[in-house]
């Protein structure tokens, strides 16, 4: 594509308000800018858009989400007439222009005469996981970049299932996407005379209270909270997003009667005024939560991303300091805690699973094997995750009980296909209220997890490789690995490389290739000598290349040696 030919023709095109065109005449003989706008259509994947907010065609702004949305109703109408009066459900988060965004699809999606459900403000991405199911909806939309900086928004398409778009799905919407020009090929119409015709129906309080009783399902042995409910406070932050209103309400609903909100944080602003990155996996975001705690002697603080499918913890140590858990550690403890709480209930299932990705510390497996639960490995994002339950579903040959990935995501139950902080939020607070009737800390049962199930340690770090020519480079990157293969890391030995792209693990001793299960993903996994292993991937959502390095050591330090070893060894093969 002529980047700079497509600059003109939007320049030139009379679709564009005075603002819009300002905003990139601004950017006048600033060709880098030019090209990083206008070299590529934002791609649209299974997982939707995601990219910066602005005007061109590489971002996100009303004429790529009218695009998008085309493309889905397209999708949607060649399904027939039952597939377009099902319905779509539609959720924003607190990012700008997200409601206006959120507006316009459900306008588009009318106009080609799709009945749609649209939230009446924003909600946690799986109360519309949840939506998708509970109005047997035939798609959803979600409004949202999750965790990503504030100059970020996205547009995350769902199916019937709740989960995310199928890959035959997605292709579909892309093509259709291309097919339709930007500017005179979406069909629209009015949002107030849509609404009153009953083509756009608004949901508020009762989709609410209708997911809630499903998350309260989920709880597994909620009368432990009831015995400490009257001294046991947390404190909770929603980064200024969707989790403010239904977390503390789910809390309350389990039997906690002290739940300290933050309160400069409960304010929704796609700003994120008090965090540098509204992601509760960087601890700096908890500092204001933090204080609160402090002022109120409390150990543990919960946090949420702004659309609320992601979930943090920091813990007071035995010297007191205030500690962030990683979203590693807090899944094998959520894995340890319900099947305990399962098998002291007795509502374990005949066949149980708990699932994870292949980027997820293999601690999670010791604790499910060692209680007798089979653990099963996904390719790394929720709608894999979905895939496997389904799986199940279909084949009757398990029942999963807990699903989560490294990166914060969790979920438990049949009522959502996407990971849910709602969910996650009450079941870490009745794990703390169960250790407290241990006369324990999660601080403290973490440790046991490590004394129970081995010395674990896991490190994911993050190279960025913004614009054109860092989406070059991490093709270029990943292509080097497979013609050259590394036969050392750092201090170890690769004994077996895996190409999740090829679906081969090669043996690097005979260069014996095997078939695995999993395949058809641009991820290559080093199986190390030792037992550690070095995972290389580049992200689906952000200009990023991720290391993941998982090991086991003999005590806690050994195993953190390893870790930093490797990921010396990172820095050199990386960029």
């Amino acid at each position: 594509m002529d980047y700079m030919s497509e600059y003109k023709r939007w320049l030139a095109c009379p679709a564009l308000s005075e603002a819009e065109r300002a905003e990139l005449q601004s950017v006048e003989g600033n060709n880098e800018e030019i090209e990083s706008r206008f070299f590529a259509p934002l791609s649209f994947g299974t997982a939707g858009l995601r990219g910066v907010l602005g005007v061109g065609l590489n971002r996100m702004n009303r004429f790529t989400v009218g695009q998008a949305a085309q493309g889905l109703a397209n999708l949607i109408v060649s399904n027939g007439k039952p597939a377009m009066d099902r319905g779509v459900a539609i959720a924003y988060d607190s990012r700008h222009f997200s409601p206006e965004f959120a507006k316009q699809s459900a306008c588009i999606l009318a106009a080609s005469g799709i009945k749609t459900l649209l939230f009446d403000e924003l909600r946690p991405t799986p109360e519309l996981s949840f939506a998708i199911r509970h109005y047997g909806c035939i798609a959803g939309i979600n409004i949202t970049a999750s965790h990503n900086p504030k100059e970020y928004n996205g547009y995350k398409v769902y199916w019937e299932d709740g989960a995310q778009l199928p890959p035959a799905e997605a292709d579909v919407v892309a093509k259709e996407m291309a097919a339709t020009d930007i500017f005179t090929g979406v069909r629209t119409g009015d949002y107030d005379e849509f609404v009153k015709n009953g083509m756009i129906r608004i949901l508020g309080a009762e989709t609410d209270e209708a997911y809630l009783a499903e998350v309260l399902k989920v709880a597994v042995n909620p009368d432990c909270v009831k015995q400490v409910a009257d001294e046991f406070k947390l404190v909770y932050t929603p980064f200024h997003g969707a989790g403010y209103r239904l977390v503390p309400e789910i809390l309350r609903r389990l039997g906690y009667q002290h739940i300290l909100c933050e309160p400069e944080q409960m304010k929704i602003d796609g700003d994120f005024p008090t965090v540098k990155n509204p992601n509760p996996e960087y601890k700096e975001g908890f500092n204001l939560a933090i204080e609160l705690a402090k002022q109120n002697n409390v150990d543990l603080i919960i946090g949420t991303d702004p659309d609320a499918d992601r979930t943090g913890i920091v813990l007071k140590d035995k010297t007191g300091e205030y500690v962030t858990l990683s979203g590693n550690q807090v899944g094998v403890l959520l894995t340890d805690y319900i099947i305990t709480a399962k098998k002291l209930t007795g509502t374990m299932p005949a066949h149980p699973a708990v699932l994870k990705s292949i980027v997820t510390t293999e601690m999670a497996r010791a604790a499910a094997v060692k209680n007798g639960v089979d653990c099963f490995d996904t390719f790394t994002g929720f709608k894999f995750l979905a895939e496997k339950i389904k799986q199940f579903e279909k084949t009757g040959s398990h029942e999963y009980i807990f699903a989560f990935e490294e990166s914060y995501g969790y979920l438990c139950g049949d009522y959502a296909r996407d990971k849910d902080a709602v969910t996650a939020s009450m079941l870490i607070a009745e794990m703390a209220a169960y250790y407290r009737t241990q006369g324990k800390t999660l601080y403290d049962a973490m440790e046991e997890m490590y004394e129970k199930y081995g010395y674990y340690c896991e490190n994911t770090i993050s190279i960025t490789m913004p614009g054109v020519s860092g989406l070059t480079r991490m093709k270029e990157l990943m292509q080097e690995l497979r013609d050259e293969p590394l036969t050392q890391i750092g201090p170890d030995a690769v004994d077996f490389t895996r190409d999740y792209l090829a679906g081969t693990r090669t043996c690097m001793a005979d260069g014996k290739a095997e078939q695995m299960e999993l395949s058809g993903q641009n991820v290559m996994y080093y199986e190390l000598a030792g037992g550690t292993t070095f995972i290389i991937r580049p992200s689906g959502t952000e200009p990023k290349v991720k290391v993941y390095i998982m090991a086991k050591g003999a005590d806690k330090a050994d195993a953190a040696a390893k870790v930093d070893a490797l990921a010396a060894a990172a820095k050199e093969i990386v960029k």
